[in-house]
């Protein structure tokens, strides 16, 4: 075969281009290895790392509790946290242990134990079966702790050095690599070498409340460095976002590397063993069941069908259509309470849907609706964190409105609104209290009977938590000249209106809190 000046030409091009590329991954690689192994020089060098086997650290800190609070951009209901973490690296076992309390309110307890390719967990009391996921949860959090970060990014296949930038206005080195097929990015101090930041949007960063969103990505920022035993340095405060949200702040109260771990602890029971299921899927709110088996749907009015469950949701049926109470938890599930009214409701459309609360219960599920083309009635002082949820991204976990965009119909909601007319007309009514400022009210003036949205919960005593909110609803309702006989919300049932003047009163005659949280 004879080649031309013109074919020659080209083929030596591309093979330039072909080569120019391999030398120019190779050495984007060497780059990447070049500047880990600098990080790992400046924290202690790698064989000291490589040595440590154990690890344990109690830390205090606090989360701001961006799912709950009465402001989405803040200042946020604070958890305070006390967080204890037993790292075996030797025998792949770990500790995760989570104190939190929300004074004066409530208090909760979380372990898990990670061991042998079994999990357990508490919630407090006694210890039962953990789930797959908790497994790999911990093998990230053990692969991401910074004094295995480094060495996890080094023995990575692939990873890469990105284009440099700069963070707290300094210039960062920054290496990427992936971990259970999602990326992490490490950012280097170009001066010090060590780890300004680590980026991760994979498992970990998909628990609690960041499970119920779309992609998140979480940000853990290091500071406060430490000389620790044995020559390592490690940071000894840890600051981190959530999608660019202040979620929460640790710093470490006592640091031990390889002391002697407490075997008890991180032992796992062969009656829990027995129990545990490799092949069990973990919880996903978007398969969340729709309602409660032991607790029937009921009409607790004509026309209004009251669905019970961790999340109640109600149908208000009138004469152009079906107006849904609560967009709860997750895409999935408002696609099962959409299902659900078209079933009861074969011939009537769904008018709208109304979302009470900038809380995530509240709002999780409203994408769906949009995807619908469903019009929404918010709070007005809402839309800013409605619009933020539409527009996430959901490329990990794409839902109807990632597949088919649409912009949403709002109706924000400043003074009272009426919708609908005839016996099941309803009015939608801003609640204005301190804590309750971005809460709405829903009242039937025909039944006499208030939606009181998600104020306060009614606990197993049958006592309110807590008083203030109750308050603030009972001086809405008394401010608007309502009469409501009934009530209901998001987590109480019918109930006779009589009862929060009894809560009321009640609180009124005692300290509160009263002390047992501290």
């Amino acid at each position: 075969m004879t080649l031309t000046n013109r074919s020659v030409q080209i083929a030596l091009s591309v093979s330039w281009s072909c080569t120019a590329g391999i030398v120019g991954a190779l050495a984007q690689d060497r780059s990447a290895s070049t500047l880990i192994h600098q990080a790992i020089d400046a924290q202690g060098g790698e064989q000291k790392l490589r040595a440590i086997r154990t690890v344990q650290w109690t830390a205090a800190g606090y989360r701001n509790e961006l799912e709950e609070s009465e402001r989405p951009e803040g200042p946020y209901i604070t958890d305070f946290l006390t967080i204890r973490e037993e790292d075996d690296y030797a025998g792949g076992r770990s500790l995760y242990s989570v104190d939190a309390a929300v004074f004066p309110v409530y208090k909760s307890q979380s372990t898990t134990v990670m061991a042998g390719g079994v999990a357990m967990a508490s919630g407090g009391g006694a210890f039962f079966a953990g789930v797959p996921l908790t497994i790999q949860l911990a093998r990230e959090r053990l692969a991401l702790n910074p004094e295995r970060l480094l060495l996890t990014a080094l023995d990575a296949p692939d990873a890469q050095h990105e284009a440099d930038t700069t963070l707290q206005s300094i210039p960062q080195n920054v290496i990427r690599f992936t971990l259970d097929g999602a990326p992490v990015r490490i950012f280097l101090n170009a001066y010090t070498h060590l780890p300004t930041a680590m980026d991760y949007t994979g498992p970990l960063a998909h628990t609690s409340y960041y499970a119920y969103l779309g992609d998140v990505t979480l940000r853990t920022y290091y500071s406060l460095w430490w000389l620790a035993k044995g020559g390592i340095h490690l940071p000894m405060q840890r600051t981190v976002e959530g999608n660019g949200m202040p979620d929460q702040m640790l710093v470490i109260r006592k640091l031990e590397i390889d002391d002697p771990v407490n075997e008890a602890e991180l032992t796992i029971p062969a009656d829990i063993k027995a129990k545990f299921q490799p092949n069990a899927k973990p919880y996903d709110p978007e398969k969340a069941r729709l309602g409660d088996p032991s607790q029937p749907t009921s009409e607790i009015a004509p026309g209004i069908v009251f669905i019970p469950g961790s999340w109640n949701t109600t149908f208000v049926h009138q004469d152009d259509g079906i107006v849904v109470l609560e967009a709860p938890i997750s895409s999935g599930y408002s696609a099962q309470v959409i299902a659900e009214a078209q079933k009861r409701f074969p011939n009537m459309p769904i008018k709208a849907v109304i979302t009470t609360s900038d809380s995530w219960p509240h709002i999780a599920g409203i994408r769906e609706f949009v995807a619908k083309g469903i019009p929404i009635y918010a709070l007005n002082l809402n839309k800013p964190i409605l619009e933020r949820l539409i527009d996430a991204s959901r490329t990990s976990k794409p839902d109807l409105l990632a597949k088919s965009p649409r912009r949403p119909e709002f109706h924000l909601v400043s003074e009272k609104t009426t919708l609908g007319t005839g016996s099941n007309r309803l009015e939608i009514i801003p609640i204005r209290g301190e804590t309750s400022e971005r809460q709405m009210m829903v009242y039937f003036p025909e039944h006499h009977l208030l939606y009181g949205s998600d104020p306060f919960q009614k606990l197993p005593d049958g006592s309110y938590f807590y008083p203030q909110t109750v308050t603030e609803l009972t001086d809405a309702v008394a401010r608007e000249h309502l009469q409501p006989e009934r009530f209901f919300m998001m987590h109480v049932g019918p109930t006779p209106w009589t009862e929060l003047q009894k809560a009321i009163t009640a609180a009124e005659g005692k300290n509160t809190p009263d002390g047992t949280l501290f």
